[in-house]
């Protein structure tokens, strides 16, 4: 599995990690048996938050017999993001995983609480080891123009964003905001939340002769389009052994130069976003 630099963060992370949100829908034996079997791919960027349910605690399960290869990130509610709030529900996802550490905490989305509260909760989480590094999600460049000169150099070292085949608009802004500050950017529901592009459609049938002439599946095909520069990476979920062996394939699929110009012209990435869309 490919790593790259994760913006400020101390170590290299896995280009295609594991999301969990929603995996508490399905049997709890059969989602940690496919978070284990995508560890042992190279799928070792975890990610989790403190509104996901039981994932947290089916986490625990997994990063237990292998805690030092991972990268685990969980997320604070922004209602819970004041200074005070914000250690008390690292506390809390700490227990719930069964750890002393979180290598990413992120504030989820933008809430009502001051972003300088957050930001020095998280300063205090850094100091006692609690947590490595911090970040954001759901955040526009509006957003992190605020957030600069409360954090520090290096600080935050990723948002995390929805990105997808048919919702690109990150990409007029955003992305080249994040790049230039040395912000990665995760994309979570990355094969998007309103179903993956079928055979009968345009986009549907370019992935599939895009995958039959690199030997690869259509998801992997969109993975690796949503992770083709330095500062992208994704995090599919996949509950079942099978998603997780094809997610994990895309890692290291190459898409040629044609391969990527078919695709950004059978998935247009259409005009700026008024809002940064979220789901």
């Amino acid at each position: 599995m490919q790593r790259r630099r994760f913006g400020g963060a101390a170590r290299p992370v896995a280009v295609i990690g594991q999301g969990t949100w929603q995996i508490d829908r399905g049997e709890r034996a059969a989602a940690v048996a496919a978070l284990r079997r995508g560890l042992e791919l190279g799928m070792t960027h975890l990610d989790t938050a403190e509104m996901y349910g039981a994932a947290e605690s089916w986490l625990s399960e997994v990063i237990a017999e292998r805690r030092d290869e991972i990268f685990l990130v969980s997320k604070v509610l922004p209602e819970h993001a004041s200074r005070r709030g914000t250690l008390a529900a690292c506390e809390r996802s700490l227990k719930h995983l069964r750890t002393d550490r979180i290598d990413c905490y992120l504030l989820h989305w933008r809430g009502e609480i001051p972003l300088a509260e957050t930001v020095s909760a998280f300063e205090q989480l850094e100091r006692d080891g609690k947590i490595l590094s911090w970040g954001v999600s759901n955040f526009d460049v509006a957003d992190l123009e605020e957030l600069a000169p409360l954090a520090r150099p290096g600080r935050p070292v990723c948002n995390q964003v929805l990105y997808h085949l048919r919702e690109r608009g990150i990409e007029h802004a955003l992305i080249p905001y994040c790049e230039q500050h040395g912000i990665a950017v995760v994309a979570y529901t990355p094969f998007g939340p309103g179903g993956f592009p079928g055979p009968r459609s345009a986009g549907g049938r370019a992935l599939a002769e895009i995958a039959r002439a690199h030997g690869a599946t259509p998801r992997q095909v969109a993975l690796r389009f949503l992770v083709r520069r330095e500062a992208l990476f994704a995090i599919p979920k996949a509950s079942r052994v099978a998603h997780v062996v094809e997610n994990a394939g895309a890692g290291e699929l190459e898409l040629d130069a044609d391969a990527l110009a078919r695709l950004d012209a059978a998935f247009p990435r259409g005009p700026r976003p008024r809002e940064l869309p979220m789901v």
